[in-house]
């Protein structure tokens, strides 16, 4: 079958397999009482099932095997994403100890880089003074990447629609590299993904037809979709010699999730409290306050991902050098961190580039 044609099918058989399982999990999930309710720092009206994660990734674990692309790391990827599952599935039921969950992902992470030898090799020449090698910082500088990428999207799943369209977003741009860089293998799983999530967006992101989510991603979704996003981006990017992707255009795809968890740390650090305590005060939560709906930003957010996407591939196109994607990100990081440390700034900021009457 011509490659294209199947990686349609396979999108197709993603969306659709999800679409339809999601009402099945909605209606077993109300039968056993598996609800996300609201209160405290919840906000939605109703009790939400938290199964789409429970849906996407095997959907896409089973398609994935089937398309004949699979490579032993992906296996390893594919056996770190049930343990994330089966955790997150429990946590989202019992409410786990964090430590648990903590511990969970370190070894998710170690299953990826020790056992399918997936790791970042290198960076390239991301400063402009020649090419930097990791060396025995490899393994735990990847480690590391692997569980702050898995809190990062964790962190970002705070609106209806936000984590499946960040994570959908981010895949289309990494297809789009792999594509140009014939890369087919993790061009086809990237289509599975992207299919799953679309299916699983039908019945979370709001639209003309929905007013609110009927399902939620939960923390299996989440932490298996930031972990999922993690091993492609190194699986393609990790070895700057024979990359589909360079790093720093990863790390422009991923600004987002990564500089929000830098700066909601630094905040809570500040303020004397534990860096992962919970509050409303994330980027997302900014959009809300400053007195959009969820559904505009969601989609402002969504729109900031992408086009940070078409900066770091248009650089990478032209061939430009990467410290051009370097020192912006950076300023870029550390500005984010000084209006996190005090949430009214991004408030203020939305409101004044849209044009929001801040309330009295």
């Amino acid at each position: 079958m011509n490659p294209f044609l199947l990686m349609a099918v396979l999108f197709a058989a993603a969306a659709l397999s999800v679409g339809v399982l999601v009402p099945l999990a909605c209606r077993m999930a109300h039968r056993f009482d598996f609800l996300d309710r609201p209160g405290g720092r919840k906000k939605h009206d109703d009790d939400i099932p938290p199964v789409g994660g429970l849906i996407i990734f095997p959907v896409f674990m089973l398609l994935a095997l089937g398309s004949g692309v699979v490579t032993p790391s992906f296996l390893s990827c594919a056996a770190a994403i049930l343990l994330l599952l089966i955790v997150g599935g429990l946590d989202d039921r019992f409410a786990l100890p964090a430590r648990i969950k903590f511990v969970t992902q370190f070894a998710a992470a170690f299953m990826i880089v020790l056992i399918g030898g997936v790791r970042v090799q290198g960076m390239g020449d991301i400063f402009g003074f020649g090419a930097l090698w990791l060396g025995w910082m490899a393994i735990p500088f990847t480690v590391i990447a692997i569980v702050l990428l898995i809190n990062a999207i964790n962190l970002m799943d705070g609106l209806d629609g936000l984590a499946g369209g960040l994570g959908f977003v981010v895949c289309f741009w990494l297809l789009l590299c792999a594509l140009m860089a014939g890369d087919h293998a993790h061009a086809t799983l990237l289509v599975i993904m992207m299919g799953a999530l679309a299916g699983f967006l039908y019945h979370n992101m709001r639209h003309p037809w929905r007013t609110q989510a009927r399902v939620f991603m939960g923390d299996a979704g989440s932490l298996s979709l930031g972990l999922v996003l993690a091993w492609f981006a190194i699986d393609m990017a990790g070895h700057p010699d024979q990359a589909a992707i360079m790093p720093m255009t990863v790390a422009w795809l991923l600004a987002l999730p990564i500089m929000d968890t830098c700066g909601q740390f630094a905040r809570r650090v500040s303020q004397g409290r534990h860096p992962f305590d919970p509050d409303h005060h994330h980027f997302h939560h900014h959009f809300v306050t400053a007195g959009l709906s969820v559904r505009v930003a969601t989609a402002s957010i969504l729109l900031i991902v992408f086009a940070y996407g078409v900066f770091a591939v248009t650089v990478e196109l032209l061939g430009w050098p990467q410290f051009i994607l370097t020192y912006p990100w950076i300023m870029l990081l550390f500005l984010h961190i000084f209006m996190s440390v005090r949430p009214s700034r991004f408030r203020k900021l939305i409101q004044k580039l849209l044009r929001i009457k801040a309330e009295e």
